[in-house]
């Protein structure tokens, strides 16, 4: 039977226009209006965004828009931007952190007109904060010396550093580096804080003065909304002996302070409300009545990839119970509606990241929205307010009702940048896999397409691995960029990918070269078929850390599949991989244990027998290798194993390395350059 097809959406530029016209460049793309902060207003009569005007533009700033109307006001335009915007609870003003005064610290609006008054003046610069509803308490992220009892211990410690005649590190435990940095001494904590009589905010409380490691973020903090208490996400680290296990384990916990009591014995009461579950808690959110905390938990300890299921703590009772657990969904967003009898989640799902209704009484679950990538979520009254992105439109704000109907778009930010770019059709298809199994995937035509000519492949592999490209506009993987210069893209959700169920995605772990290679292997004889417009001996194929990973496994086990592979941060050597990355949790469980074996000492081969490095014999396929040098998670090491064996080879090979750059490619004119090698290396080995 063939395999049927999903139209995910077809962007309407695409029926616009000759050959000729406009296409999406790494350019244009660094351009566009993105927007952040959005939010609905506790009267649900407007909305606040953040508008920043191209990647690397310094113009971005807040606007209103009128619910009613429609009307846009621009409501700043000081050289130093805004963001992390709260509202005030009579929506009559709103907070934002800004640098305007010299150093990141919380400025109140008030949209009734007039200037932005500092409301914090701290000798530290505020990170992130949050605001409890009625106004009174403040949690506030800073970075400080743990132990420190004062700012001024912080300021002088740092000063002492710098007159230091000396640099060097030192350290006594892991995690000593994370991501593009090396851990020093200061760590974000949290505080918390009040105006005083003048409404200024002049001190603020370390909640968690000794701990030695940092919060899980400004976005993982609710405050009661009376102010009585307060949660905030972190792995334990009060003393040293609760940190040590930090670099393999995946036990975030959800901490309780009660505002009301205050410091007993020189700091508050901290009190561990998840204590019993040693997986994943976080992303807490009290109802707006303060009855309930909803977040969202794993079970499997260490497993950075299981799912993600909603949890409901009764404030009164202190009882916690997961809702609808049986639904088959990982959970990423939380919020709550107005009566907080349902609450409002994101998850991904079949290639999207659709909106679905959770009414914790019944434990029932309904999807409300369903198409493209939908996030920030707020409701009021009837309606839903969020933004949405997909493989053929950037991110823009719409609502809809909560039953489902009545889908209106309210921004379109980029309309005149986008007035004469034409964009590639696309459509979601899915195919027989592994064990017959369903595996769905996209297709992009060239931009430009012609109908009766035949188009190269590029064939994008996604990272993650637990991860998945779905219907998506993506600032650094776009796949309209490789459409616009005249290939067909394909990109396939292998076993492993995220939305199609637990199942699915934990089908990857202890894996990594099986199912996948496999699902590739299928889809694109698939899609060939199907698609004759693709020419199956015109391919090149690409990916990025678990895709780049992809790329050097297809070279030694697909080593006839394409005319060439684009490698970017792909691993290479997985013993050496283990010794050197710094999340030990993730290589720990998806290959079956530490290096050496566990603690019975059971000894995983996934370790050799999913390893790139050794089938490098098969080898032959031309490849280009990109690397950022401050990348921690896959170290720069391995693309330098996978040169130095093509180099020894005699295998055409390039080697591109970003000194300033870390496991992604983030500065605009960084970008620029990647997708010029990753094009003309194309180019190089496609005839079009």
């Amino acid at each position: 039977m063939k395999a049927s097809h999903i139209v995910a959406g077809v962007t309407l530029a695409a029926s616009l226009g000759s050959v000729n016209a406009e296409v999406l460049t790494v350019e244009k793309l660094n351009q566009l209006n993105q927007l952040h902060d959005v939010s609905i207003s506790p009267k649900g009569d407007a909305l606040i965004y953040g508008l920043k005007k191209g990647t690397a533009s310094k113009d971005n700033h807040l606007y209103r828009q009128d619910i009613k109307s429609g009307k846009v006001t621009q409501l700043t335009n000081h050289a130093n931007s805004e963001h992390n915007v709260v509202w005030a609870d009579d929506g009559q003003s709103i907070y934002f952190l800004s640098s305007r005064s010299g150093s990141s610290q919380i400025w109140q609006l008030p949209l009734t007109g007039g200037e932005a008054v500092q409301v914090s003046d701290l000798p530290l610069d505020v990170n992130g904060f949050t605001l409890s509803k009625n106004g009174q308490t403040f949690a506030l992220s800073m970075t400080v010396k743990p132990g420190c009892a004062d700012f001024a211990c912080t300021i002088d410690a740092r000063k002492a550093d710098e007159e230091k005649k000396y640099n060097v590190r030192a350290y006594d435990q892991l995690m000593v580096r994370h991501w593009d940095v090396w851990n020093t001494e200061y760590k974000e904590h949290l505080f918390v804080a009040s105006k005083n009589s003048q409404g200024k905010i002049v001190r603020a409380d370390n909640l968690m003065q000794n701990w030695v490691s940092d919060i899980a973020g400004i976005g993982d903090v609710a405050i009661h909304p009376q102010g009585t208490s307060l949660v905030f996400a972190a792995k334990d680290s009060s003393t040293p002996a609760a940190a040590n296990n930090h670099a393999w384990s995946t036990n975030f916990d959800l901490f309780e302070v009660d505002l009301t009591k205050g410091v007993t014995q020189g700091s508050y009461n901290l009190v561990n409300i998840t204590k019993e579950n040693e997986a994943w808690d976080t992303k807490p959110v009290y109802s707006s009545n303060g009855r309930y905390l909803a977040y969202k938990a794993m079970k499997t300890p260490g497993y950075e990839s299981d799912k993600f299921t909603l949890h409901l703590r009764d404030n009164r009772s202190g009882k916690i119970r997961s809702v609808a657990p049986t639904w088959d969904r990982s959970v990423s967003s939380i919020s709550f509606s107005q009566d907080n009898k349902t609450i409002f989640v994101t998850a991904q799902d079949v290639g999207q990241k659709s909106i679905f209704a959770i009414t914790p009484e019944f434990n029932e679950v309904q999807k409300v929205y369903g198409v493209g990538t939908n996030g920030d979520v707020s409701s009021f009254g009837d309606k839903l307010y969020f933004t949405r992105h997909t493989l053929g439109s950037p991110k823009d704000i719409f609502t809809i009702g909560k039953d489902g109907y009545g889908f209106k778009q309210l921004t379109d930010i980029n309309k005149e940048k986008l007035a004469k770019v034409k964009f590639a059709d696309y459509e979601q298809f899915n195919f027989k896999g592994w064990n017959n199994e369903k595996v769905h995937g996209y297709w992009l035509k060239p931009a430009n397409y012609q109908e009766g000519q035949k188009y190269p492949i590029a064939f994008l592999v996604h990272g993650g691995p637990q991860g998945s490209f779905g219907n998506m506009f993506h600032y650094r993987w776009n796949a309209q960029l490789w459409a616009a210069q005249g290939y067909g893209v394909v990109m396939v959700d292998f076993h492993g990918s995220t939305g199609y169920g637990q199942a699915f995605t934990h089908s990857i772990s202890r894996d990594w070269g099986g199912k996948p290679l496999e699902d590739l292997q299928k889809g694109l004889d698939f899609i060939v078929k199907d698609q004759p417009w693709l020419d199956r001996d015109n391919a090149c194929a690409l990916g990025a850390s678990y895709g780049g990973y992809m790329m050097n496994w297809i070279a030694g086990n697909w080593s006839d599949g394409f005319n060439c592979l684009i490698n970017h941060a792909g691993l290479f050597d997985m013993p050496s991989f283990y010794q050197s990355t710094e999340e030990l949790w993730f290589p720990e469980y998806d290959l079956g244990g530490p290096l050496w074996g566990n603690d019975n000492g059971q000894v995983s081969d996934d370790y050799n027998k999913f390893n790139p490095s050794a089938y490098v014999n098969n080898w032959k396929t031309p490849m280009l290798v990109i690397q950022g040098e401050l990348d921690y998670r896959v170290p720069y090491a391995q693309s330098l194993g996978a040169f130095t064996t093509l180099q020894r080879k005699g295998i055409d090979s390039r080697l591109v390395m970003f000194p300033d750059e870390d496991h992604h490619i983030r500065k605009p004119d960084n970008l620029v350059v990647w997708y010029d090698e990753v094009f003309k290396w194309l180019e190089k080995y496609t005839k079009k």
